[in-house]
């Protein structure tokens, strides 16, 4: 088993440092930058609360499932944390090229990942349209964790379905 965990490790390293190590390009570093903030704590809550609060009827439920979404997905994400305390990328790997004040809890999940997935999902399962239009806001989230060097892929991945899970769950319950 242990050299099953050290090939995949190995390769996840390998699309990690592809997709880190890529051209260096201002513009994209600066939009990389701003866009991981998407995902963060400060704006899910902030975005989906005042909906929650301030919008109409249907509008209103769907930013209260996102709600529940996001507080539903991060009790596995604490508890992932503290169980399979996984080192960020930048701590293991050298050459990883990263943003300023990089976070220095553990990698596995991502938690921006969980947390723009639960927001965005209560949305995009109820509009095709806004699917088309958020999804992809999501994905780039989660691209951006690993472009700035803060996450390997498996951490957005697994946080991409936990806050996707609990959206579904928060959509079909409440």
């Amino acid at each position: 088993m242990a050299r099953v965990m050290d090939w995949l490790q190995q390769h996840e390293n390998q699309v990690f440092l592809w997709v880190n190590q890529r051209k260096q390009i201002t513009f994209i570093d600066i939009f990389m930058q701003r866009i991981t903030h998407l995902g963060g704590a400060s704006a899910t809550i902030a975005v989906t609360l005042c909906l929650s609060l301030f919008a109409h009827d249907f509008w209103r439920m769907l930013a209260i499932q996102a709600l529940i979404a996001l507080a539903v997905s991060h009790i596995p994400v604490a508890i992932f944390k503290k169980k399979y305390p996984r080192l960020r990328p930048y701590l293991v790997l050298p050459q990883t090229r990263t943003c300023k004040n990089p976070l220095a809890d553990h990698s596995f999940p991502s938690g921006h990942t969980t947390a723009i997935f639960a927001s965005i999902v209560p949305f995009a399962l109820h509009s095709p349209f806004l699917a088309l239009a958020l999804l992809p806001v999501a994905f780039t989230v989660a691209y951006s964790r690993v472009y700035l060097g803060l996450h390997y892929p498996s951490d957005c991945a697994v946080g991409a379905m936990l806050g996707t899970s609990s959206a579904i769950l928060a959509s079909v319950f409440v």
